[in-house]
């Protein structure tokens, strides 16, 4: 956590010339040690060793750094584990107040830093350019401009950025017509215009979910990203069983994250769904009587007159259905309403994006200058028909972006900019508290940070940036706060100040006249959603996202269109199974108003769908970038018509395309195993743990006569395992929501290659964590959702080590299965012998080849790997090792420092990352560890233990707050 400025250090001459540390690893690219640990028949990869060692640098012990991540869809508290230079990993800052867990997306960012591809060099007409030249040419423009009835347009993504709204104010006072619109690719400006109605603020009121027992929300997925700021950790901490334990009642139409998790989840179309959120608000904020005779309706209104303010509603769709939830959690006076507490990250402005689309119509517009947003690739159909013919008569067009896109092909000048892991910065995501961002890296390449560009155009009495940004918080946020130095808030990250916000109250009442519910509709009602893997679709190029199962479908690499049994069926659409076991599925076209908007998209046939619905997934279906060639997504922004996710009066047709799905996972129920433990709050809190959680191991040995007192295995290993440390990992089954980011703090921590779509479809993935995802049953209407995290187990009688003809794997004495992969001959005995499939085979050398043209095929992505970790070679079966290079680290630095290793100090990537500490990591033989309380909690169970396998892996069964019935 320290400052770019302190970090930079000098080596001796090389080739003759004086350069940086990292200077040197970017002309030569850097290959880690962890290269020349392959298999000892591997290549022998040569890396230059440090001349003169930086101070602050020891080799192979991590330097952290607080900062801040944000794009144009993700915001968050981070910190950034480097080595030797580098960035290398990213983990979430704890000691945040907000925004501090890592989500799948926040942590593959990094990946993008050694993206071959970005932009390099400044551009002018698509030529390669300086940066000079570009000044001087633009400098000259802008001048003109002034005298010019014409405005200069500065569009860019939602950035609650302090310093540089002041700044763009600064870059005002020298050219006066300059307009800032924010246009994000998925508009939150719905819901901003509602909170202006109804808090009278234009920010997302601020929702803390601590002293709430009861969510009910409409079509609301808050676990994924309706909501700007993470609201998973505080839902997790309400579910611990007991009879407060929080009671999560979901209506949708789309099988979401926060349905799949929901203890009632209600399937219904959009307008359905409207309608029972109007009758609700009839019944609690007008006090009407019951109309509607659904139980449902009835549970949720007695619950909400219950419980009162310990509830809070949800809602998500049109502006009307945000303030009826709006005004509803006010009647209540719920308890999740902070006051005077907005999240102020997302500034989305439907009207005065339309204002703009007519100033360019008009050709008012003198230069646009757009920084970091693909708004041309997000356009709806109407508004890009619109702005294409119009926008060519800009005679400047600036683009600010990191890789080309669709808007910089369109652009005079591209002024490429830096990756936030190289940059400085700012955001105020919440009223009162501020983040910063500072650089990890120096600048790889020929990039210019917007801001400075603005200071450099505006001729601002700032030498750079950074001493602009450093000049704001001293003069106007540190003094309100309990820090006392600008370095002070870097090491920290984050600042929390004590200004007073008066908002104006507003209250404001609904009548029906506002709604028009046609529930008859033959045609389809459209929900566009957002992937956890993919948001909005700002890291489209992102291996590590592209290849990341979704946690419902299962699926990568692809988008698709969703559909129920029910109506799959009507329409003669089927998905199968081929003869090697992959996915195919029908393709239709997508009508509506009898023009067809979207040709053969694949059609994937989801349990839990409303009747009468379908869904898409933004943020697929960009044709720049190398694995636009992969992924065969389609643009779901084409039909985003007013910026509305729900489209109505939409038609299906079947056409004759076969779609060849990468799914990773066909078996979608149980079959009546005890796989995933589950019961009910009732059963749990009134009957004995036999009821609930049965000893299968016992019932095992009964019903086939089985002998524990017979075994290969020596008595005198069990004892061993009682002495020193013996690490166990626990998996929380009522707070895993399923959301992946365990997934890729593995892919991050342990060098895991991507293999790419056509690999995934032969089930040939290298994920050392899988989330397997069930449902009760695949055809009904509501199905329970069931996520399980299967990793290596670790198992003491392990199945795989007594198979291996080499000892390839064993297991140490700490609780450890351990590979030796220079061992490893690849028989794949120990795969086929495990009973929780969990072992990966490197069919192929996913470094240095072409045919994985990945992060592991050049210089660049490689310094993303993590020296600790080997990187495999072919034919080694790989698994997970529980991070056995982070409890080494652990140990050794305890006993440098001559003490006892601390209980938090035991972690893995998976449970460091775990937004909702759903995975806990430690050593059972420490009497007072949260893993040893784990392991002797009455729901604790391990799965297929009556194998007689004893692993080390345990889990708490999951517990639904519904009643007996």
């Amino acid at each position: 956590m320290k400052s770019n400025k302190n970090k930079r250090h000098s080596i001796r001459k090389f080739f003759n010339e004086k350069s940086s540390r990292r200077d040197f690893l970017k002309w030569i690219g850097f290959t880690t040690v962890s290269v020349t640990l392959t298999a000892c028949k591997g290549p022998v990869i040569k890396s230059i060793p440090y001349i003169v060692k930086p101070e602050e640098i020891t080799l192979g012990s991590p330097v952290y750094y607080a900062s801040t991540m944000i794009d144009s869809f993700d915001i968050g508290c981070v910190l950034i584990k480097t080595r030797e230079g580098r960035p290398i990993k990213i983990e979430p800052n704890s000691n945040s107040k907000y925004f501090n867990t890592t989500s799948a997306r926040i942590q593959s960012s990094l990946l993008s830093i050694y993206d071959e591809e970005r932009l390099k060099n400044p551009f002018f007409k698509g030529q390669q350019s300086s940066w000079k030249y570009i000044d001087n040419y633009i400098i000259k423009y802008l001048n003109k401009l002034n005298n010019a009835n014409k405005k200069i347009v500065l569009l860019s993504h939602s950035f609650p950025s302090f310093s540089t709204k002041n700044l763009v104010e600064d870059f005002k006072k020298k050219f006066p017509k300059t307009e800032w619109i924010i246009y994000d690719h998925i508009s939150y400006s719905k819901a901003l215009n509602a909170s202006k109605n109804i808090f009278g603020i234009r920010a997302f009121p601020f929702f803390d979910l601590k002293n709430i027992e009861l969510i009910i929300s409409f079509d609301a997925d808050f676990l994924g990203d309706w909501y700007p700021e993470s609201m998973i950790q505080s839902y997790a901490r309400n579910k611990n069983p007991n009879q407060s334990m929080i009671q999560h009642i979901h209506i949708e139409s789309n099988m979401s994250i926060s349905g799949a998790n929901a203890d009632i989840r209600i399937s219904k179309k959009p307008t359905e769904i409207k309608q029972i959120l109007f009758e609700l608000y009839e019944v609690i904020v007008l006090e009407k009587p019951i109309k509607n005779e659904n139980i449902y309706i009835k549970k949720i209104i007695s619950s909400i007159k219950k419980l009162g303010k310990k509830c809070v509603v949800f809602s998500d769709g049109d502006q009307e259905s945000y303030e009826l939830s709006f005004l509803i959690n006010k009647k209540i006076n719920s308890n999740a309403i902070k006051n005077n507490k907005f999240i102020l990250s997302k500034e989305s402005d439907d009207e005065k994006f339309y204002s703009f689309v007519r100033d360019l119509e008009m050709n008012n517009i003198g230069a646009l200058l757009v920084y970091d947003t693909n708004f041309i690739y997000s356009l709806p159909n109407s508004l890009y028909n619109r702005i294409i013919k119009s926008i060519k008569k800009i005679p400047l067009i600036v683009s600010f972006s990191i890789n080309r896109n669709e808007t910089s092909d369109i652009a005079d000048i591209i002024a490429p900019i830096p990756h936030w892991l190289e940059s400085w910065g700012d955001t105020n995501p919440i009223n009162n508290y501020y983040t910063l961002i500072q650089p990890t890296i120096k600048k790889i390449f020929n990039t210019r940070q917007f801001q400075d560009s603005l200071i450099i155009w505006s001729k601002i009495n700032k030498k750079n940036y950074y001493e602009y940004l450093k000049k704001e918080w001293e003069n106007n946020i540190i003094p309100k706060s309990n820090i006392y130095s600008f370095n002070e808030a870097l090491f920290h990250g984050f600042i929390e100040t004590n200004e007073n916000n008066n908002y104006k109250k507003h209250n404001k009442k609904l009548t029906k006249k506002y709604y028009n519910f046609n529930l008859n509709s033959k045609n389809f009602e459209l929900r566009l959603y957002t992937k956890i893997s993919m948001g909005d679709g700002y890291q489209y190029n992102n291996p590590w996202l592209q290849e990341f199962p979704d946690p419902i479908t299962r699926t990568t690499w692809e988008n698709y269109l969703t559909i129920s049994y029910f109506d799959a069926k009507n329409n003669e659409i089927k998905n199968w199974n081929t003869t090697d076991g992959a996915l195919n599925g029908n393709c239709v076209n997508i009508i509506q108003n009898s023009n067809i908007i979207i040709e053969n998209i694949p059609v994937f046939i989801q349990p839990g769908q409303g009747i009468g619905s379908i869904g898409i997934a933004f943020g697929y279906g960009q044709k720049k970038g190398k694995l636009s060639k992969l992924c065969q997504g389609i643009n779901a922004y084409r039909i985003y018509e007013n910026f509305n996710i729900i489209q109505y009066n939409i038609q299906i047709e079947k056409t004759q395309e076969v779609h060849k799905f990468s799914c990773i996972q066909l078996q979608n129920t149980l079959f009546n195993r005890n796989l995933v433990k589950e019961t009910n709050l009732y059963t749990f809190v009134k009957y004995p743990k036999k009821i609930w959680n049965n000893n299968e191991e016992e019932e095992k040995e009964k019903k086939y006569f089985l002998n524990k007192s017979y075994s290969i295995w020596e008595d005198n290993d069990i004892k061993k395992s009682k002495t020193g440390h013996h690490f166990n990992l626990s998996i929380d089954l009522n707070k895993c929501i399923g959301c992946g980011s365990c997934i890729i703090a593995c892919n991050s921590e342990n060098n895991i290659p991507v293999v790419g779509k056509e690999e995934i479809r032969k089930y040939r993935d290298m994920h050392w964590i899988r989330i397997d995802r069930y449902y009760s049953n695949e055809h009904k209407k509501n199905p329970k959702v069931y996520f399980q995290p299967i990793m290596c187990q670790h198992c003491e009688h392990a199945p795989c080590e007594t198979v291996c003809p080499v000892s390839a794997t064993s297991h140490g004495s700490q609780g450890q299965n351990m590979m030796a992969y220079n061992r490893c001959v690849g028989t794949r005995y120990c795969a086929n012998n495990c009973p929780y499939k969990v072992r990966r085979f490197n069919w192929f050398n996913y470094a240095n080849n072409q045919k994985f043209d990945f992060n592991m095929n050049n210089n660049l992505g490689k310094m993303v790997l993590n020296p600790d970790v080997v990187v495999r070679s072919r034919g080694v079966m790989e698994k997970c090792s529980l991070c056995i290079q982070k409890t080494q680290f652990s140990i050794g630095k305890a006993k440098k420092e001559n003490r006892t290793v601390k209980d938090e100090e035991f972690e893995t990537a998976c449970s460091i990352s775990c937004p909702t500490k759903a995975i806990t990591f430690g050593d059972i033989n420490d009497k007072n560890s949260e893993i040893y309380k784990k392991l002797k909690n009455p729901r604790s169970y391990k799965l297929l233990d009556f194998l007689g396998i004893s692993p080390n892996v345990n889990y708490l069964l999951k517990i639904r707050n519904i009643n007996k019935k």
